[in-house]
């Protein structure tokens, strides 16, 4: 009879999972036929205590200089991560092809090279003079960064004994290979043994790094969840590739806050931060025109004014057409039953209807429904909101008008661009100085803005008198 740690082992040869029985598919990759038996598990030994290295100290005597973060020479980028990069941290920054990734982490290498903080930057899906060319055009040019095209891990880690930088910016950690570990590139097992060699060589170091993920097709990070839970902070590069925004959103970090929001514009000088984005999101015009309305949303704790576009015409087939950009389809969907059903407006039924934003930004966020619905409103009567009017607010199936979280730093961000009128839920506090704020409880009251729907209400009024 066989003793129960001779029972066979299986191990998955893409992620390395183990488990004590075959399957056809791997619960951890969820890829099929790579479950391999190893033979009889090994039987649980338990690990003698070894001499300590650094003994322990009371947390008041550990120097907490050394966990002091210095700056990228990228703003937008030092908002996000906290202030800038601490020694020994490792950044994991993800995007979809194509947005901007390799640019900015290019310009971050260039900036933050000096004599004293030597940088690296290590590419492993272009040539060492394709990258030149790139740091020419966005003048990323410094004496004190260094180039290498390799992707062999041990190649990497034999040019960071070399060059001993302050600064390791590896693109892609996919693109890199270990001949230790079977595999090919970008595999789970590569990926995670690529990652952990990196991790422990920054911690020892004391070295930054800047590791470049790629994304799968639904938007995730590829490789295994644990290069996530393995770094210390993970970013997230976004953007419409056809727009000049760019956002890098925190997702985990662990020397700052996660709903830290960076805005940079990619143009074709390179890519730059823009400490006042709004204007991207905003049409300059002396007057107001139907089937705009402005609104004010929050990209983590930053307010961005944007600006809510909408065109209702006559449709000419038997089921209207409903275009969005930038927005929510079923949240646009909500908006339109609603003005039907509680703003009386029967016409939008049969018209095609088209609704965007302006600068490629994108409104997902609840606070937005009341500047939709009155552009939407705005377009069908063919009547502008009046001049420098946001509107902030939740729009309920009830017709209601729900408060939104941070409505006075929305409310202070639009007075300082100079708007003078608000429209918000009710007791949504005190008025910033110079702005007319007007508290509505319905879509009822937040139609009457419409000069049009303002003199049917007082003529309904006095008919009732």
């Amino acid at each position: 009879m066989a003793r129960k740690t001779d029972r066979p082992s299986y191990r998955c040869t893409e992620c390395g999972w183990s488990t004590g029985k075959w399957l056809g598919r791997c619960p951890e990759c969820h890829a099929w036929g790579t479950v391999e038996e190893l033979g009889a598990a090994p039987a649980v030994r338990t690990v003698p205590a070894a001499r300590v290295a650094s003994p322990a100290v009371p947390i008041g005597q550990v120097d907490a200089v050394q966990a002091a973060a210095r700056g990228t020479g990228v703003p937008e980028l030092d908002r996000v991560l906290g202030g800038g990069l601490v020694p020994g941290a490792v950044v994991l920054l993800a995007g979809e092809p194509g947005v901007g990734k390799s640019t900015l982490l290019l310009d971050v290498a260039a900036k933050s090279a000096s004599a004293t903080h030597r940088t690296l930057y290590v590419t492993g899906e272009e040539s060492a003079a394709q990258v030149r060319m790139r740091a020419d055009r966005i003048g990323a040019l410094d004496d004190d960064l260094y180039l290498a095209a390799e992707t062999d891990l041990g190649s990497v880690l034999g040019q960071l004994d070399q060059v001993k930088p302050a600064l390791l910016v590896l693109d892609s950690v996919q693109t890199v290979a270990s001949a230790e570990v079977d595999g090919a590139p970008g595999g789970m097992a590569q990926v995670r043994e690529v990652a952990g060699a990196l991790i422990r060589a920054s911690k020892e170091r004391g070295m930054s790094t800047l590791l470049v993920g790629h994304v799968t097709k639904d938007g995730a990070i590829a490789g295994p969840r644990l290069l996530e839970h393995l770094v210390d902070v993970v970013l997230h590069f976004e953007g419409d590739r056809h727009a000049r925004l760019r956002l890098v959103r925190g997702v985990k970090n662990r020397y700052g806050a996660t709903d830290e929001v960076g805005c940079f514009e990619l143009h074709d000088e390179g890519i730059t931060s823009l400490a006042d984005p709004s204007g991207l999101f905003l049409t300059r015009r002396d007057e107001p025109v139907p089937g705009t309305c402005l609104t004010v949303t929050l990209e983590g704790r930053r307010p961005l004014v944007a600006e809510v576009q909408s065109l209702t015409v006559a449709s000419q087939i038997p089921s209207p057409r409903r275009t969005t950009s930038g927005l929510e389809t079923s949240r646009v969907s909500m908006m339109l039953a609603v003005l039907e059903q509680r703003g009386q407006i029967a016409s939008l039924g049969k018209n095609d209807i088209y609704t965007a934003t302006v600068g490629g930004v994108r409104l997902s966020e609840p606070a937005a429904d009341l500047a939709v619905a009155l552009a939407l409103a705005s377009a069908a009567s063919d009547t502008p909101l009046p001049k420098n009017l946001v509107a902030i607010g939740e729009v309920g199936l009830a017709g209601e008008v729900r408060r939104v979280t941070g409505v006075q730093r929305r409310l202070a961000e639009a007075a300082r661009l100079g708007f003078t009128q608000a429209l918000v839920p009710t007791d949504s506090g005190t008025a910033p100085a110079g702005m007319r704020v007007r508290e509505v409880g319905d879509i009822g009251e937040a139609l009457r803005v419409l000069p049009a729907r303002g003199a049917e209400s007082s003529r309904r009024e006095e008919v009732r008198r």
